[in-house]
């Protein structure tokens, strides 16, 4: 998730913006930022849309801090909540919004998150084992890598890593928080690109980088949300609505497009003479597969070269609800 200052741009703003445009344009409306960050997006939605109400949700308490100074011209037409993205149905009864015009999820890390190197998401600096987007609550990284077993601990870089030796790593770790436990960012990845063989050290950038990613996902349960998140989402569109959802590892991409393409498709049991109108798509695709970054903004801002983006609109009304 890249947004907030001019130094690190939002990840494809202008196509994000032309996206949501035909459900907010001209007219009052709500858009959620699920994953407000330092409000790159949420910025340029609230200056393009002058009647515009904008909900951001972040779990991160800093994000949010920062991104209220920036948004501060628009606070009359902000709702900044510290939640979960998972949390968005309770945050919009509280609010008293039954339904929403647009939906915005930037998935991953910050480059809040990732630049301050106190917060422990990046190999690169020398840290506490943190991870938690939520400094206020949860365990940390340095809770999963002293505490999991060596098979719970290569599960977690298997899967949410995709590493391949994440038996070797875990196995290393056992070892090495045999003799005191691990703390710091540096003697964890030291410790990981020992573990990698050589030969494999020479190429696919550092190798602590898919451990990091595991660690990261497995502390702040980001695909559990996510699954969540993204229903709760659609459940909330009104007719017309639409969703955009920026992901940047394949994981999270797999979750969203199976999501999306299920409730894009006809449900009518096969062998009926006419389609029944219960069963139609709720959504209508507008992206063919998931959009990436142009070389140009790849160049401009490195972080975006991994982004996937998918968006549907809503063209069903939601069950039982007032449109």
């Amino acid at each position: 998730m890249t947004s907030g200052t001019p130094e690190h741009v939002p990840v494809l703003l202008e196509r994000c913006l032309a996206l949501l445009a035909p459900a907010v344009a001209g007219r009052p409306a709500v858009v959620v930022d699920a994953t407000l960050g330092l409000a790159g997006h949420a910025e340029a939605l609230l200056r393009e849309h002058p009647q515009l109400r904008l909900v951001g949700l972040d779990r991160d308490r800093e994000a949010l801090r920062r991104s209220g100074d920036r948004l501060a011209a628009y606070a009359g037409r902000t709702n900044l909540v510290h939640a979960v993205y998972d949390e968005m149905p309770a945050v919009l009864v509280e609010l008293g919004l039954p339904a929403v015009d647009g939906v915005l999820f930037d998935l991953g890390v910050s480059s809040m998150q990732l630049d301050r190197g106190e917060r422990g998401f990046a190999y690169s600096h020398d840290a506490p084992l943190d991870m938690r987007m939520d400094q206020s609550a949860g365990r940390t990284a340095q809770d999963v890598v002293n505490g999991y077993s060596a098979a719970e601990l290569a599960r977690v870089l298997r899967v949410y890593g995709e590493e391949r030796f994440a038996s070797r790593i875990a196995a290393a770790i056992v070892r090495a928080r045999g003799q005191e436990p691990l703390t710091s960012t540096a003697r964890l990845a030291e410790l990981v690109r020992s573990a990698v063989p050589a030969a494999t050290r020479r190429t696919g950038g550092h190798p602590a980088k898919r451990t990091f990613q595991a660690l990261r996902i497995e502390v702040n349960d980001e695909l559990g949300v996510l699954r969540t998140a993204v229903p709760a989402a659609i459940a909330a569109l009104a007719l017309g609505g639409r969703l955009v959802v920026l992901s940047y590892q394949s994981l999270e991409d797999r979750i969203v497009k199976r999501t999306l393409a299920a409730e894009a498709t006809d449900r009518t049991p096969p062998g009926l003479p006419v389609p029944l109108p219960s069963a139609a798509p709720a959504l209508r695709l507008l992206t063919r597969g998931a959009e990436q970054a142009d070389e140009a903004e790849i160049r401009h801002n490195p972080r975006a070269a991994s982004v996937r983006l998918r968006a549907v609109e809503r063209v069903r009304p939601r069950s039982g609800a007032r449109q």
